[in-house]
């Protein structure tokens, strides 16, 4: 517990160093730049545009990292999910490009800042690998390596052999290695990242939900509970959590993404001769399935994981099961590692998994739908917006800018948005076949 916010029992709130929690937001507020919400967007956003020379005001409804920037596996990982490069230029066009080349260099922005400030985040960039979970994803991996490749970014395809060098297990058929990936405790990236802000001069606000926001004559006017903000520009910064403490501060975005509960947990500390043995690279991971099985060490050894599992029945037991089962047959040598840390979050999730900007009026942007993968993207995404509502061009910038599409039922579909793992489960059975690329 920091102040009086309470964080999820993660690895994290146990190894990240505290923070006091600042002040909630009172009175009438002016500033150039008003953020909302405390997360990687809105701290990397934050510190931007300060540096930029504008007067900045961050406000979160909880705790800096409360959300899913510090909840989260901490992977960072330059690639999203299923938006590949190429779908990303032929939907887009010349802002597809811009697009792809922020993804690309979505990992070396945030390990930079991470040198650049000397934030205490446990930050390892070893790289980040995708193994194949199937002889048929081995061809998936070969053109997705090559579209990176044909952008100028260094994924690397490793065969059968190498791929378990690298993971030390041959439970899969080759991979995909960028070597810009790695991984970080997140919640101390979060915290680190406050701490630079604020030593820029970012005001930041916590315990501060923002209720609703309008545009009024040349500014955007804010409320909270005992403050109201009055601001040139307005980034929000919530994704999946938009909906989630004031369900009024944006509904139509809030419908247009579905928020799923991804759990995460840690195994006890990994001993140094099994250690030299399982990912003796220390390389983030996570293959080819939908059933996702994903894991990398954190900075005491430990085995940060996790899993899903259908229906609601006791499900961090079940959860904690299925990710030691998954580990065990990877690697016998573990057996079925306890767990001691199990946790939850939201992350933001679309039906084409592709992320979306909006812009809310002048100077005023949103993104939303990370589909998890919002790591690197999101401290990249930042800054990008930070630039946009601080002078630079909107078309220098990877923000092609789209209206919210609300689900339909989306009430309904959050409740049914679990039953996805089937249907996951039963395509990762399926060898996939590999579309030609798009021109």
């Amino acid at each position: 517990m920091t102040g009086a916010v309470r964080f999820p029992p993660t690895i994290w709130a146990d190894t990240a160093a505290p923070r006091a929690i600042a002040p909630a937001a009172t009175g009438t507020i002016e500033t150039d730049v008003a953020i909302i919400g405390a997360g990687f967007t809105g701290l990397s956003a934050a510190i931007e545009a300060r540096r930029r020379g504008h007067h900045v005001t961050l406000l979160e409804g909880k705790a800096v990292g409360w959300g899913a920037s510090g909840r989260n596996n901490g992977q960072v990982i330059p690639v999203l999910t299923a938006a590949e490069p190429d779908d990303w230029i032929h939907r887009y066009g010349e802002a597809g490009k811009r697009v792809v080349k922020l993804i690309g260099n979505s990992a070396n922005i945030l390990f930079d800042l991470v040198r650049e400030f000397d934030i205490q985040a446990e930050a390892e960039q070893t790289g980040w690998l995708q193994p194949a979970h199937s002889p048929g994803r081995v061809a998936l991996l070969q053109r997705r390596v090559e579209a990176w490749q044909r952008h100028g970014f260094p994924a690397e395809l490793r065969d059968n052999q190498q791929t378990a060098d690298l993971l030390g297990s041959a439970l899969w058929h080759g991979s995909m290695l960028n070597p810009t990936g790695g991984h970080v405790n997140p919640l101390a990236l979060a915290r680190g990242m406050a701490k630079v802000a604020e030593e820029l001069g970012v005001i930041i606000h916590e315990s501060s939900p923002v209720s609703r926001f309008q545009r009024q004559g040349a500014e955007w006017v804010l409320h909270t509970d005992g403050a109201m903000i009055k601001a040139r520009a307005l980034i929000m910064a919530t994704n999946a959590y938009t909906g989630d403490l004031e369900p009024q501060l944006a509904p139509r975005i809030a419908r247009s993404l579905i928020p799923v509960l991804g759990w995460q947990m840690a195994t006890e500390p990994v001993d140094d001769a099994l250690r030299q043995n399982i990912l003796p690279g220390r390389q983030a991971v996570s293959d080819t399935r939908g059933d996702l099985r994903f894991f990398r060490y954190d900075a005491r050894n430990r085995l940060i994981t996790g899993a899903a599992v259908l229906g609601r029945y006791n499900v961090p037991d079940r959860v904690k099961r299925k990710a030691a089962r998954n580990l065990a047959e990877a690697y016998p040598s573990l057996g079925e590692r306890k767990m001691t840390h199990v946790w939850s979050g939201y992350l933001g999730m679309n039906w084409d998994r592709f992320p979306r900007v909006h812009q809310l009026g002048p100077d005023g942007w949103a993104w939303v739908a990370c589909n998890g993968r919002g790591v690197a993207f999101s401290v990249a995404m930042g800054r990008d917006i930070a630039r946009a509502v601080t002078g630079v061009d909107t078309r220098e910038l990877a923000m092609p800018a789209t209206e919210p599409k609300p689900f339909p039922v989306h009430g309904l579909l959050r409740q049914v948005a679990p039953t996805y793992l089937a249907w996951l489960k039963r395509k990762d059975l399926r060898e996939p076949k590999v579309q030609p690329v798009k021109k």
